[in-house]
């Protein structure tokens, strides 16, 4: 009953290369206290096709605001993330100083300002400090390197809470030439993606027009960052942005190699997605939520979403307690006209719940099995009536620990 994986010929890394055409990296300019690298910078060689999804929140970062108006488009040339300050909620000036990051990395560039996008991460609120920003950016242009050291000193730099750098890639192969997708994200809490405090850059060599970037992106983020949550709390500044240069020389794709770049890219935005639940703050638990039986993708999906939020299955997960009650509970509180006794649950496999009826099993030994092990499987599945049907959905999260608490209280004191 598990969503199935999508399948092309490739080898997910766990750590990134960069595709032809790009460099990257990552270094500091002063904006965190604790003097830790606070500047990514990613170039494409040759003007890329370019595609973003980005947060719903109305309170949005001048980052979303800026980057929004400029894809999709043929012509992009830089991605620009600083992190330890949000740019968010912070009026004009905000837009305009947003600008300005962009128009300093296109002056080392010698492009045009339109062709970078930008993101920032941290403390909502606070005006950026321009003058670090404005000296350190021709410094960063001046450091991007193609190695795979290069990309990781990026994914560092994005960092804030994360406690490891976010990054992976995939290669494929089209018309006999090596094509490779590779990512970069951050996060580890405010982490409820509505995608239209969550950072992810996508890059290929491969040959796409913005629309199919577009499409690709929007398929990818659907099935993965979109089906992640760590506290339901949805950003200032989400943003996916996927840059494609074709340095590869493979040229137009067709529907197949289509589907095979979608797919590279969707397991890119999984690892990246699924790295940042493992990472979530203070969680002890890793949770996989899969949600089968559905008429509809979105039925599956509201269901799944629900138990991922919920603070008492969250709570109950903690204290490794199989209260199977608490997950049906918060199915039947989706908005999905469904009836109970057509549905089934399993907790890491153990069947607790058969066709709308408890089914005996011993709570003693699933207890000491949530309590041994970080990942937990939570199974749902509806086998007929009202809005049952063949559709499922994939969805992660984590626990909701005493330490999370901890991490958001002290945050900004």
């Amino acid at each position: 009953m598990t969503q199935a994986a999508a399948s092309s010929p490739q080898q997910i890394k766990n750590t990134g290369s960069l595709p032809q055409g790009f460099r990257a990296g990552g270094s500091t300019c002063g904006i965190k206290a604790s003097g830790k690298s606070d500047l990514a910078v990613f170039v494409s060689d040759y003007p890329a096709s370019a595609a973003g999804v980005f947060t719903q929140n109305r309170v949005c970062g001048a980052p979303v605001t800026v980057s929004r108006s400029r894809v999709p488009t043929s012509s992009a040339r830089a991605v620009i993330i600083n992190s330890g300050n949000s740019n968010a909620a912070t009026g004009l000036p905000g837009i305009e100083n947003a600008k300005a990051m962009t128009a300093c990395l296109a002056d080392a560039l010698k492009c045009d300002s339109e062709q970078v996008f930008v993101c920032s991460t941290g403390v909502i609120g606070v005006p950026l400090p321009m003058e670090k920003l404005l000296k350190g950016i021709p410094q960063a242009a001046k450091q991007l390197g193609t190695a795979d050291s290069d990309l990781l000193a990026a994914a560092t730099a994005m960092m804030t809470t994360d406690t490891f750098p976010k990054l992976t890639s995939a290669d494929i192969v089209i018309d006999g030439k090596n094509v490779r997708v590779a990512g970069v994200a951050k996060g580890a809490a405010m982490i409820a993606p509505n995608m239209a405090t969550m950072l992810s850059v996508i890059i290929t060599d491969a040959a796409l027009t913005p629309d199919q970037c577009q499409d690709i992106l929007r398929f990818g983020v659907d099935r993965t960052f979109n089906c992640i949550s760590v506290d339901g709390h949805t950003s200032t500044s989400d943003t996916v942005l996927l840059l494609a240069n074709g340095a590869s020389g493979t040229g137009s794709a067709s529907e197949a190699h289509l589907n095979t770049v979608r797919d590279a890219v969707q397991k890119v935005c999984q690892k990246l997605s699924t790295d940042i639940i493992r990472d979530a703050e203070g969680a002890d638990h890793f949770i996989t939520i899969d949600v089968a039986g559905l008429a509809t993708r979105q039925f599956a999906f509201r269901m799944a979403k629900e138990i991922a939020d919920s603070p008492l299955v969250k709570t109950a997960i903690v204290g490794a307690d199989p209260n199977w009650g608490r997950i049906v509970s918060a199915a039947g509180y989706a908005g999905v006209d469904f009836d109970t006794t057509f549905l089934s649950l399993r907790i890491n496999g153990v069947e607790v719940y058969r066709a709308g009826t408890p089914v005996p099993f011993s709570a003693a030994s699933l207890s000491a099995d949530l309590k041994a092990n970080r990942d937990v499987h939570i199974q749902l599945e509806l086998a007929g009536g009202p809005c049952s049907g063949s559709e499922s959905v994939r969805f992660w999260t984590s626990d909701l620990t005493c330490e999370y608490v901890r991490l958001n209280s002290e945050y900004t004191t």
